[in-house]
């Protein structure tokens, strides 16, 4: 903390350093009060970019799976990358470029790494697994049956490499190369294969090795609407507009009348649960580049949608029905991320005390000001939950308990969502792209 440290220094040669406990505390409003929003948004956005530029796996260039200060990985080996928070870090590294943290050129060589790796990584039906090992490009398995291709993480993949295709839109021949082989790899994911022997509805995964078996439709409102809008956005293997209002909308059934702490749920959230909202990265991932202020179909507004679950988890947390400590106006927001008790899908009616930074800090959009308090509180008051990287991934001053780990998916968002928050930057790429529009038109929005 350079401004911290700073002021505790002056603050040393004026007072001596015989001083009560109250002129520490003052230090610390001098801090609070001398550093500007845009300072503090400018810092985290530079920390979290940092995660998938200089954090990045060498020989992929692509996002590690996890980052651990203490450098012992149990859960996956180090070289793991992730495919959906790959995707997200290609559109972290364009915002490191507009703020002035990465060169244009550093980045292309970079982005031209990834794709040339993406090519020649393992794929199944044009689909990526969840995570590949980061040297060789072979799958590396999520699960026992999860060894194969993964359509939502591979959606999530493609947003970024989408943008990233808008942003280098130069007429040099190393641009042009790239955006080719983009497209490319768009063209060649076969989306409409992943309905199962053209049932309506989409599935999560595919393995050579056991088929079907992880049998998940992908149905109900969640983190996955930017896999239907790709699907039908393909111009070579494109859903049926049936596909998306049979499957992920159950004929209407996804349409919800219900209220959650005086905000409109608008959509169900889950289609085998009766939990009235989800985790706040449902607010998030999808909507990375696609833009949710003007975006409605027959079923939803989105802004409402995903502003009314951001609201939602902040007036839980200020409620705090269980008494957790720290919960109010400037400790809120629930998500997946790293727990007490391993990982865990926080949210309310499943709150374990456990407080991740991303689920606040990646709502900037929705909740400035309460977004900004969270900002502030762990900056200002709580910089040992701090690191290299930005906001360690979860704590819980309930439990008196944090890690000193990342997880690529969740720093990722962070910083994109400030930066549409500041300037619109990911959206308006995203929501240029021809293709991005047709699949758009095709499912019956307007945007």
């Amino acid at each position: 903390m350079r401004n911290f440290l700073l002021i505790s220094i002056l603050s040393l040669a004026l007072f001596g350093c015989n001083k009560q406990k109250e002129e520490t505390t003052t230090d610390i409003v001098v801090e609070d009060t001398l550093i500007s929003d845009d300072a503090l948004l400018d810092r985290i956005q530079e920390q979290t970019i940092n995660y998938f530029w200089e954090g990045a796996e060498s020989n992929s260039g692509l996002a590690l799976e996890r980052i651990h200060m203490d450098n012992v990985y149990l859960e996956s080996p180090k070289t793991t990358v992730t495919t959906g928070g790959s995707g997200f870090g290609l559109m972290a590294i364009l915002v490191g470029i507009e703020r002035g943290f990465i060169s244009r050129e550093a980045a292309l060589l970079r982005f031209q790494k990834i794709v040339d790796f993406l090519d020649k990584a393992d794929r199944f039906h044009g689909a990526w697994p969840h995570w590949i090992n980061g040297e060789t490009g072979k799958v590396q398995p999520f699960s026992e049956k999860d060894n194969g291709g993964d359509l939502v993480e591979t959606a999530f993949l493609i947003q970024g490499l989408l943008t990233v295709s808008e942003y280098f839109d130069g007429n040099t021949v190393q641009e042009k190369e790239l955006v080719s082989k983009i497209d490319n790899l768009y063209r060649t994911v076969e989306w409409d294969w992943y309905t199962k022997n053209g049932e309506d509805v989409l599935y999560w995964h595919w393995s050579p090795e056991y088929g079907w078996d992880m049998n998940l439709p992908v149905k109900g409102y969640n983190e996955c609407l930017i896999m239907y809008v790709l699907a039908a956005a393909s111009p070579t293997h494109p859903i049926k507009k049936s596909v998306y209002e049979q499957g992920w909308a159950k004929n209407g059934a996804i349409v919800s009348n219900k209220t959650y702490y005086d905000e409109n749920i608008v959509l169900n959230y889950f289609y085998n649960d009766t939990d009235l909202v989800g985790p706040l990265f449902w607010a998030h991932y999808s909507y990375l580049g696609l833009d949710p202020r003007n975006l409605s179909d027959q079923y939803a507004n989105y802004w409402t949608l995903t502003q009314n679950q951001a609201k939602i988890h902040y007036k839980y947390a200020v409620d705090n029905p269980l008494n957790f400590k720290g919960y109010g106006e400037d400790l809120w927001g629930l998500t997946s991320s790293y727990s007490i008790d391993g990982y865990h899908g926080h949210r309310p009616g499943d709150d374990l005390g456990v407080i991740s930074p991303t689920a606040a800090l990646s709502s900037f959009p929705y909740t400035p000001k309460e977004s900004m308090n969270v900002l502030r509180n762990i900056y200002m008051n709580h910089d040992n939950l701090v690191g290299k990287y930005g906001p360690y991934d979860a704590f819980s001053f309930e439990n008196n308990w944090y890690i000193e780990k990342y997880l690529a998916i969740d720093q990722g968002p962070i910083p994109i969502m400030i930066e549409n928050h500041r300037t619109g930057l990911l959206w308006r790429l995203f929501m240029k792209n021809s293709d991005v529009q047709n699949g758009l038109d095709a499912l019956g929005f307007t945007y």
